[in-house]
Protein backbone atom coordinates (compact mmCIF):
# COMPACT_ATOMS: atom_id res chain seq x y z
CA UNK A 1 0.00 0.00 0.00
CA UNK A 2 1.39 3.41 -0.97
CA UNK A 3 1.58 6.46 1.26
CA UNK A 4 -0.95 8.26 -0.88
CA UNK A 5 -3.49 5.61 0.09
CA UNK A 6 -2.64 5.85 3.79
CA UNK A 7 -4.65 8.66 5.31
CA UNK A 8 -4.00 7.70 8.93
CA UNK A 9 -7.00 5.46 9.29
CA UNK A 10 -4.90 2.36 9.52
CA UNK A 11 -3.11 3.75 12.50
CA UNK A 12 -6.38 4.24 14.30
CA UNK A 13 -7.33 0.64 13.61
CA UNK A 14 -3.99 -0.53 14.87
CA UNK A 15 -4.48 1.35 18.05
CA UNK A 16 -7.96 -0.03 18.51
CA UNK A 17 -6.72 -3.57 17.98
CA UNK A 18 -4.06 -3.03 20.59
CA UNK A 19 -6.63 -1.80 23.08
CA UNK A 20 -8.89 -4.79 22.43
CA UNK A 21 -6.00 -7.09 22.93
CA UNK A 22 -5.43 -5.50 26.30
CA UNK A 23 -9.15 -6.28 27.24
CA UNK A 24 -10.47 -2.74 27.03
CA UNK A 25 -13.74 -1.91 25.16
CA UNK A 26 -13.89 1.23 23.10
CA UNK A 27 -16.13 3.93 24.45
CA UNK A 28 -18.34 4.07 21.39
CA UNK A 29 -18.78 0.31 21.35
CA UNK A 30 -19.59 0.31 25.05
CA UNK A 31 -22.42 2.78 24.48
CA UNK A 32 -23.77 0.61 21.74
CA UNK A 33 -23.67 -2.51 23.89
CA UNK A 34 -25.30 -0.94 26.93
CA UNK A 35 -27.90 1.10 25.10
CA UNK A 36 -31.44 -0.36 24.82
CA UNK A 37 -32.20 -2.05 21.58
CA UNK A 38 -35.60 -0.29 21.10
CA UNK A 39 -36.64 3.01 22.52
CA UNK A 40 -39.76 2.53 24.62
CA UNK A 41 -42.28 5.25 25.31
CA UNK A 42 -45.05 5.10 27.81
CA UNK A 43 -48.25 4.69 25.82
CA UNK A 44 -51.03 6.91 26.91
CA UNK A 45 -54.34 5.11 27.60
CA UNK A 46 -56.73 5.50 24.73
CA UNK A 47 -60.50 5.45 25.08
CA UNK A 48 -62.17 2.26 23.91
CA UNK A 49 -63.60 2.57 20.50
CA UNK A 50 -67.16 1.46 19.84
CA UNK A 51 -66.25 -0.56 16.78
CA UNK A 52 -63.42 -2.50 18.43
CA UNK A 53 -65.29 -5.80 18.11
CA UNK A 54 -65.38 -5.28 14.39
CA UNK A 55 -61.58 -5.14 14.28
CA UNK A 56 -61.32 -8.31 16.34
CA UNK A 57 -63.62 -10.28 14.08
CA UNK A 58 -62.46 -8.66 10.88
CA UNK A 59 -60.73 -11.04 8.56
CA UNK A 60 -58.82 -9.78 5.53
CA UNK A 61 -60.03 -12.79 3.56
CA UNK A 62 -63.71 -11.90 4.04
CA UNK A 63 -65.39 -8.85 2.52
CA UNK A 64 -66.87 -6.29 4.85
CA UNK A 65 -70.33 -6.78 3.32
CA UNK A 66 -70.36 -10.33 4.70
CA UNK A 67 -69.02 -9.46 8.15
CA UNK A 68 -71.31 -6.48 8.76
CA UNK A 69 -74.57 -8.49 9.34
CA UNK A 70 -72.75 -10.77 11.77
CA UNK A 71 -71.38 -7.86 13.76
CA UNK A 72 -74.82 -6.26 13.94
CA UNK A 73 -76.20 -9.43 15.55
CA UNK A 74 -73.35 -9.39 18.08
CA UNK A 75 -74.02 -5.77 18.97
CA UNK A 76 -77.72 -6.51 19.56
CA UNK A 77 -76.97 -9.16 22.18
CA UNK A 78 -76.98 -7.58 25.65
CA UNK A 79 -74.21 -8.54 28.08
CA UNK A 80 -75.00 -10.64 31.11
CA UNK A 81 -76.98 -8.68 33.69
CA UNK A 82 -77.77 -5.77 31.35
CA UNK A 83 -81.21 -4.72 30.26
CA UNK A 84 -82.15 -6.39 26.98
CA UNK A 85 -82.29 -4.18 23.95
CA UNK A 86 -85.72 -3.14 22.67
CA UNK A 87 -85.07 -5.02 19.46
CA UNK A 88 -86.08 -8.61 20.10
CA UNK A 89 -83.85 -11.22 18.52
CA UNK A 90 -85.47 -13.64 16.18
CA UNK A 91 -86.36 -16.99 17.68
CA UNK A 92 -84.21 -19.80 16.47
CA UNK A 93 -85.94 -22.90 15.28
CA UNK A 94 -84.89 -25.84 17.36
CA UNK A 95 -83.95 -28.99 15.53
CA UNK A 96 -85.54 -32.20 16.75
CA UNK A 97 -83.30 -33.89 19.29
CA UNK A 98 -81.23 -30.78 20.09
CA UNK A 99 -81.98 -28.27 22.84
CA UNK A 100 -83.12 -24.93 21.54
CA UNK A 101 -84.38 -21.69 22.91
CA UNK A 102 -87.60 -21.58 24.85
CA UNK A 103 -90.50 -21.31 22.46
CA UNK A 104 -94.20 -20.87 23.08
CA UNK A 105 -96.13 -24.15 23.41
CA UNK A 106 -97.99 -25.09 20.28
CA UNK A 107 -101.07 -27.26 19.90
CA UNK A 108 -100.16 -30.82 19.16
CA UNK A 109 -101.76 -32.30 16.08
CA UNK A 110 -102.64 -35.96 16.24
CA UNK A 111 -102.92 -38.21 13.26
CA UNK A 112 -106.40 -39.38 12.40
CA UNK A 113 -107.19 -43.02 12.90
CA UNK A 114 -108.83 -45.15 10.25
CA UNK A 115 -111.41 -47.66 11.46
CA UNK A 116 -112.16 -50.92 9.74
CA UNK A 117 -115.68 -51.97 8.81
CA UNK A 118 -116.13 -54.12 11.92
CA UNK A 119 -115.04 -51.31 14.24
CA UNK A 120 -117.52 -48.92 12.60
CA UNK A 121 -120.36 -51.41 13.14
CA UNK A 122 -119.37 -51.81 16.79
CA UNK A 123 -119.39 -48.03 17.29
CA UNK A 124 -122.85 -47.73 15.75
CA UNK A 125 -124.12 -50.60 17.88
CA UNK A 126 -122.87 -48.87 21.04
CA UNK A 127 -124.26 -45.45 20.08
CA UNK A 128 -127.31 -44.63 22.24
CA UNK A 129 -128.75 -42.54 19.40
CA UNK A 130 -129.22 -45.77 17.40
CA UNK A 131 -130.65 -47.79 20.32
CA UNK A 132 -134.27 -48.02 21.35
CA UNK A 133 -135.56 -46.19 24.43
CA UNK A 134 -134.39 -48.73 27.03
CA UNK A 135 -130.98 -49.14 25.31
CA UNK A 136 -131.47 -52.91 25.08
CA UNK A 137 -131.10 -53.26 21.31
CA UNK A 138 -130.93 -51.31 18.06
CA UNK A 139 -133.97 -50.06 16.14
CA UNK A 140 -135.47 -52.75 13.96
CA UNK A 141 -136.92 -50.62 11.16
CA UNK A 142 -134.78 -48.56 8.83
CA UNK A 143 -135.25 -44.88 9.62
CA UNK A 144 -135.07 -41.75 7.47
CA UNK A 145 -134.47 -38.08 8.21
CA UNK A 146 -137.47 -36.11 9.35
CA UNK A 147 -138.52 -32.71 10.66
CA UNK A 148 -137.70 -33.46 14.30
CA UNK A 149 -134.20 -34.75 14.98
CA UNK A 150 -135.13 -36.36 18.32
CA UNK A 151 -137.67 -38.71 16.71
CA UNK A 152 -137.31 -41.75 14.47
CA UNK A 153 -139.10 -41.53 11.12
CA UNK A 154 -139.93 -44.35 8.73
CA UNK A 155 -140.92 -44.07 5.07
CA UNK A 156 -144.28 -45.17 3.60
CA UNK A 157 -142.45 -48.09 1.97
CA UNK A 158 -141.27 -49.30 5.38
CA UNK A 159 -144.80 -48.98 6.72
CA UNK A 160 -146.07 -51.25 3.94
CA UNK A 161 -143.31 -53.75 4.73
CA UNK A 162 -144.62 -53.94 8.28
CA UNK A 163 -148.24 -54.21 7.15
CA UNK A 164 -147.43 -57.06 4.74
CA UNK A 165 -145.76 -59.11 7.51
CA UNK A 166 -142.14 -58.87 6.39
CA UNK A 167 -141.11 -58.45 10.04
CA UNK A 168 -143.61 -60.89 11.55
CA UNK A 169 -140.82 -63.09 12.90
CA UNK A 170 -139.50 -60.17 14.98
CA UNK A 171 -142.62 -58.08 15.70
CA UNK A 172 -145.45 -59.50 17.76
CA UNK A 173 -147.62 -56.39 17.79
CA UNK A 174 -147.57 -53.17 15.75
CA UNK A 175 -149.85 -50.36 16.93
CA UNK A 176 -150.57 -47.63 14.33
CA UNK A 177 -151.85 -44.51 16.11
CA UNK A 178 -153.79 -42.14 13.85
CA UNK A 179 -153.68 -38.77 15.63
CA UNK A 180 -156.05 -37.00 13.24
CA UNK A 181 -159.53 -35.86 14.22
CA UNK A 182 -162.38 -38.40 13.89
CA UNK A 183 -163.89 -36.88 10.73
CA UNK A 184 -160.46 -37.17 9.04
CA UNK A 185 -160.08 -40.77 10.18
CA UNK A 186 -163.57 -41.67 8.94
CA UNK A 187 -162.80 -40.15 5.54
CA UNK A 188 -159.92 -42.63 5.00
CA UNK A 189 -157.20 -44.24 7.15
CA UNK A 190 -154.53 -46.95 7.09
CA UNK A 191 -155.93 -50.44 7.67
CA UNK A 192 -155.55 -51.50 11.29
CA UNK A 193 -154.86 -47.99 12.63
CA UNK A 194 -156.58 -46.80 15.83
CA UNK A 195 -157.88 -43.24 16.06
CA UNK A 196 -156.51 -41.51 19.19
CA UNK A 197 -156.67 -37.74 18.60
CA UNK A 198 -156.41 -36.63 22.25
CA UNK A 199 -153.67 -37.25 24.78
CA UNK A 200 -156.18 -38.72 27.25
CA UNK A 201 -157.19 -41.24 24.57
CA UNK A 202 -153.60 -42.36 24.02
CA UNK A 203 -152.90 -42.57 27.73
CA UNK A 204 -156.03 -44.66 28.24
CA UNK A 205 -155.28 -47.01 25.35
CA UNK A 206 -151.54 -47.57 25.76
CA UNK A 207 -150.52 -46.79 29.34
CA UNK A 208 -153.45 -47.83 31.53
CA UNK A 209 -152.93 -51.42 30.45
CA UNK A 210 -149.63 -51.72 28.54
CA UNK A 211 -149.31 -54.22 25.72
CA UNK A 212 -146.86 -56.94 26.72
CA UNK A 213 -145.57 -59.48 24.16
CA UNK A 214 -146.12 -63.15 24.92
CA UNK A 215 -142.80 -63.99 23.31
CA UNK A 216 -140.02 -62.07 25.05
CA UNK A 217 -137.80 -62.33 21.95
CA UNK A 218 -140.32 -60.36 19.86
CA UNK A 219 -141.10 -56.64 19.91
CA UNK A 220 -144.03 -54.29 20.34
CA UNK A 221 -143.65 -51.19 18.19
CA UNK A 222 -145.83 -48.08 17.96
CA UNK A 223 -146.11 -45.89 14.83
CA UNK A 224 -147.67 -42.41 15.07
CA UNK A 225 -148.94 -40.26 12.22
CA UNK A 226 -151.34 -37.42 11.44
CA UNK A 227 -152.14 -35.68 8.16
CA UNK A 228 -148.56 -34.50 7.48
CA UNK A 229 -146.80 -35.91 10.58
CA UNK A 230 -145.64 -32.40 11.27
CA UNK A 231 -147.23 -31.46 14.62
CA UNK A 232 -149.93 -33.74 16.02
CA UNK A 233 -148.15 -37.05 15.40
CA UNK A 234 -144.72 -35.99 16.75
CA UNK A 235 -146.34 -34.30 19.77
CA UNK A 236 -148.26 -37.47 20.64
CA UNK A 237 -145.12 -39.58 20.26
CA UNK A 238 -143.25 -37.39 22.75
CA UNK A 239 -146.23 -37.51 25.14
CA UNK A 240 -146.23 -41.30 25.23
CA UNK A 241 -142.48 -41.42 25.86
CA UNK A 242 -142.77 -38.84 28.65
CA UNK A 243 -145.59 -40.69 30.39
CA UNK A 244 -143.89 -44.03 29.89
CA UNK A 245 -140.73 -42.70 31.55
CA UNK A 246 -142.74 -41.36 34.46
CA UNK A 247 -144.30 -44.71 35.32
CA UNK A 248 -141.13 -46.82 34.95
CA UNK A 249 -137.74 -46.95 36.57
CA UNK A 250 -135.09 -45.61 34.20
CA UNK A 251 -134.29 -46.86 31.61
CA UNK A 252 -137.13 -49.41 31.52
CA UNK A 253 -140.11 -48.66 29.26
CA UNK A 254 -143.34 -50.31 28.19
CA UNK A 255 -142.85 -49.05 24.63
CA UNK A 256 -139.15 -48.47 23.97
CA UNK A 257 -139.53 -48.53 20.18
CA UNK A 258 -141.54 -45.60 18.79
CA UNK A 259 -141.69 -44.37 15.18
CA UNK A 260 -143.33 -41.56 13.20
CA UNK A 261 -144.60 -42.05 9.62
CA UNK A 262 -142.85 -39.45 7.51
CA UNK A 263 -145.23 -37.37 5.40
CA UNK A 264 -148.26 -38.72 7.28
CA UNK A 265 -151.43 -39.94 5.61
CA UNK A 266 -151.12 -37.26 2.94
CA UNK A 267 -148.00 -38.90 1.51
CA UNK A 268 -149.01 -42.49 2.21
CA UNK A 269 -152.44 -42.50 0.56
CA UNK A 270 -151.50 -41.60 -3.07
CA UNK A 271 -148.91 -44.40 -3.19
CA UNK A 272 -150.70 -47.21 -1.30
CA UNK A 273 -154.47 -46.73 -1.59
CA UNK A 274 -154.99 -50.46 -1.35
CA UNK A 275 -153.80 -50.35 2.27
CA UNK A 276 -156.37 -47.68 3.17
CA UNK A 277 -160.05 -47.93 4.12
CA UNK A 278 -162.07 -46.34 2.82
CA UNK A 279 -159.80 -45.54 -0.08
CA UNK A 280 -160.18 -41.83 0.28
CA UNK A 281 -158.47 -38.82 1.81
CA UNK A 282 -160.26 -36.12 3.81
CA UNK A 283 -158.07 -33.13 4.78
CA UNK A 284 -158.27 -31.42 8.15
CA UNK A 285 -159.41 -28.11 6.62
CA UNK A 286 -162.34 -29.61 4.76
CA UNK A 287 -165.08 -27.09 4.03
CA UNK A 288 -167.85 -29.37 5.38
CA UNK A 289 -166.18 -29.96 8.77
CA UNK A 290 -165.23 -26.51 9.98
CA UNK A 291 -167.39 -26.85 13.09
CA UNK A 292 -165.88 -30.25 13.93
CA UNK A 293 -162.42 -28.78 13.56
CA UNK A 294 -163.24 -25.93 15.94
CA UNK A 295 -164.78 -28.30 18.52
CA UNK A 296 -161.87 -30.77 18.55
CA UNK A 297 -159.28 -28.01 18.71
CA UNK A 298 -161.09 -26.62 21.75
CA UNK A 299 -161.04 -30.05 23.38
CA UNK A 300 -157.32 -30.38 22.71
CA UNK A 301 -156.60 -27.00 24.30
CA UNK A 302 -158.84 -27.73 27.27
CA UNK A 303 -157.20 -31.09 27.88
CA UNK A 304 -153.76 -29.55 27.57
CA UNK A 305 -154.68 -26.85 30.08
CA UNK A 306 -156.14 -29.36 32.53
CA UNK A 307 -153.06 -31.56 32.15
CA UNK A 308 -150.76 -28.67 32.96
CA UNK A 309 -152.82 -27.89 36.05
CA UNK A 310 -152.71 -31.53 37.19
CA UNK A 311 -148.96 -31.59 36.75
CA UNK A 312 -148.65 -28.37 38.75
CA UNK A 313 -150.76 -29.81 41.59
CA UNK A 314 -148.68 -32.99 41.66
CA UNK A 315 -145.49 -30.95 41.93
CA UNK A 316 -146.93 -28.91 44.80
CA UNK A 317 -147.82 -32.12 46.65
CA UNK A 318 -144.19 -33.19 46.46
CA UNK A 319 -143.21 -30.12 48.48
Amino acid sequence: MSQEDDDGFMEILDEEEMKQSDGAVPQGMENLLTAPLVRTEEAEPRPAKRGKCRQLFRSPSMPSSVIRPILKRLERRPPDGDTPSPVKPKRRRSVAGTPGEDTEPKARLLRSRSFCHQEIEDLLANDHCELIGDFSKAYLLQTVEGKHQDLKYISPEMMVAVLTGQFSSLIESCVIVDCRYPYEYEGGHIKGAVNLPLEQDVEEFLLKKPIVPFDASKRVIVIFHCEFSSERGPRMCRFVREKDRACNEYPQLHYPELYVLKGGYREFFPQYQSHCEPQDYRPMHHADFKEDLRRFRLKSRTWAGERSKRELYSRLKDF
